[in-house]
């Protein structure tokens, strides 16, 4: 597999992975292990959510949620924009999406702090102010475009783009941070880079980010990932990360958690979705996010053709096209298909 080729199937791997870490946590979003285990038993494939599921109701086995459907509303407005995001664009983007979600009678819809700083953005409060108080991992779940389109260095310029994508919702350290973390980990896999050569860069990012937006939330994003890569090399079962470190919508809790499942997973993204979809409570994201990193580590050919047909059979999603796309914008020249053939 020639560079280019080997960079698409990583890129490809990002968002497909995404996906499957998005779909396969679907079913058990909100929920408990045991509440999990009660009404699926052990997940491992994917299943549709049990009738009367809070969140999930009306949506099928394999189908994707809110987490992948975002990052693609990202990835269409930097392929749009030649790389720079319009954030009233954005915002538009963001609304008619809800809008269309609750017309299909569907219930995953905007999660709180995306929510909050469009109702202010729509009250007349300036972009830089909306996102002022969002520290949940509504951008991390949505960052993967950027880690595909953007190199990792120089470190300042990458995370400037991060933050661009983050603040109109989320203009906080934590949450700049934690995505800068997951940005930095997919830029450095499509790079080449397995996921342990990607964690020092990945915690520089971190750091730099938290020096972005306004101080709100956990102060040192670095200082949780680092403890949850950890507790992983040291042998703790997924229930025992999930205790230490936390599951939860939080910035903090969720995407350190994805780095722990990676971990705990060596890098596979298909084992990372496993886990991630039994952990408990924000399984959806806690997927995407840690299988969008896995992807970007081993590319798409790591990843099973019966869970990536199970994908393109249950939703339509652009996933080549965009991997195309992004990955364009990174090099500054037309990417050929090669992905056409292999992943048809």
């Amino acid at each position: 597999m020639g560079a280019e080729s080997s960079k698409l199937d990583r890129a490809y791997g990002v968002l497909i992975g995404m996906a499957i870490g998005d779909a396969l946590g679907m079913p058990s979003q909100t929920m408990s292990p045991e509440q999990i285990r009660r009404h699926y038993g052990q997940i491992t494939g994917f299943v549709a959510p049990y009738p009367s599921h809070p969140v999930s109701h009306g949506l099928s086995a394999g189908q994707v949620t809110d987490d992948t459907e975002q990052a693609l509303m990202l990835a269409r407005r930097l392929v749009s924009g030649r790389g720079r995001i319009d954030e009233d664009l954005l915002a538009q983007d963001l609304l008619e999406w809800e809008a269309d979600v609750k017309a299909r009678g569907l219930r995953d819809l905007l999660g709180p702090s995306s929510k909050a700083a469009l109702d202010a953005m729509l009250a007349g409060s300036p972009v830089t102010e909306t996102g002022r108080n969002g520290t949940t991992n509504g951008a991390a779940m949505r960052i993967a475009p950027i880690g595909i389109a953007v190199a990792a260095e120089p470190m300042s310029e990458f995370v400037d783009q991060v933050e661009l994508a983050c603040r109109m919702t989320h203009n906080t350290g934590e949450a700049i941070a934690a995505a800068a973390a997951v940005a930095a980990v997919i830029s450095c896999g499509v790079e080449g880079s397995t996921f342990v050569g990607a964690l020092p860069v990945a915690l520089k990012a971190a750091e730099e980010g938290q020096s972005r937006g306004y101080p709100v939330g956990d102060g040192d994003i670095a200082v949780r990932i680092s403890t949850a890569v950890s507790c992983a090399k040291e042998g703790a079962a997924a229930d025992e990360l999930a205790a230490k470190i936390g599951t939860s919508v939080a910035s903090h809790e969720s995407v350190a958690a994805a780095f722990g499942i990676v971990m705990l997973a060596a890098g596979d993204p298909w084992q990372a979705a496993l886990i991630a979809a039994n952990i408990g409570d924000d399984t959806d994201t806690i997927g995407a996010i840690s299988c969008a990193m896995a992807g970007a580590c081993s590319g798409a050919g790591a990843i099973p053709k019966e869970a990536i047909e199970t994908i393109a059979t249950a939703n339509s999603l652009p996933l080549e096209e965009t991997a195309r796309d992004l990955l364009s914008l990174r090099t500054g020249t037309e990417v050929p298909a090669y992905l056409g053939e292999a992943h048809a």
